[in-house]
């Protein structure tokens, strides 16, 4: 079965701990495609610093000369992005005979209960959770039971997501990253270097349309 995994997120901006981590899946996992998915709407954050147009943009160069692949149909869709209406989406384009793992932190699992229909979320994909140090998993509640009953080991991920359409989550502990792209705004609002942190083309990208200088 092909295996798709789809990495959402504002990417605002797209730094090189995302693509890192979205590397480090492809392999790990043994994902067919794994593409980055830039929201247009949060329902879940305040709106990004940029236009969603932008973080489009920076997530294209990001990623150029590496395996991974960019999916930009909710900034197309010009709405609030709801993960499920975009699982619906890639359903009704593969069909059931796919593999699709929907990726996120664990920071966002936590608050999965709060996701609009959330409950249909694993009838349509499995569940990567990208598990941080220091960051805990739910103990109790709606979530951690799902997470109870649904958890398959590392040792048989690759083999249940390559088998499988949709129903199970995985959690994988990622190489950490040593910024976010809360301190890389303020660095870059205040005139600090982040050039360490984002791709050449990137950062080009940002100087050249002066993004960030407000937020």
């Amino acid at each position: 079965m092909k295996t798709l995994a789809i990495f959402g997120g504002t990417f605002d901006p797209v730094h090189k701990g995302h693509v890192q981590s979205a590397q480090e899946l492809k392999q790990r996992l043994q994902f067919d495609e794994l593409r980055l998915l830039p929201c247009h709407i949060p329902p879940h954050r305040e709106s990004p610093g940029c236009s969603s147009k932008h973080r489009l943009a920076m997530v294209r160069l990001a990623i150029e000369n590496t395996d991974l692949l960019v999916d930009d149909r909710e900034v197309q869709r010009d709405a609030t992005s709801y993960s499920v209406e975009t699982l619906e989406a890639l359903r009704q384009e593969y069909g059931e005979n796919i593999s699709i793992s929907w990726v996120m932190g664990t920071d966002a699992f936590v608050d999965l209960a709060s996701w609009h229909r959330w409950r249909e979320l694993l009838n349509l994909a499995h569940i990567i959770v990208m598990a941080r140090p220091g960051e805990p998993l739910p103990v109790e509640g709606e979530v951690a039971d799902l997470l109870a009953q649904r958890n398959v080991d590392e040792t048989g991920q690759v083999e249940v997501l390559s088998s499988t359409a949709a129903g199970r989550i995985c959690l994988q502990t990622l190489t950490p990253y040593p910024i976010s792209a809360t301190a890389i705004r303020a660095a870059l609002k205040n005139n600090q270097s982040a050039e360490s942190y984002l791709h050449p083309a990137v950062l080009h990208y940002i100087q050249s349309h002066q993004l960030y200088t407000q937020c």
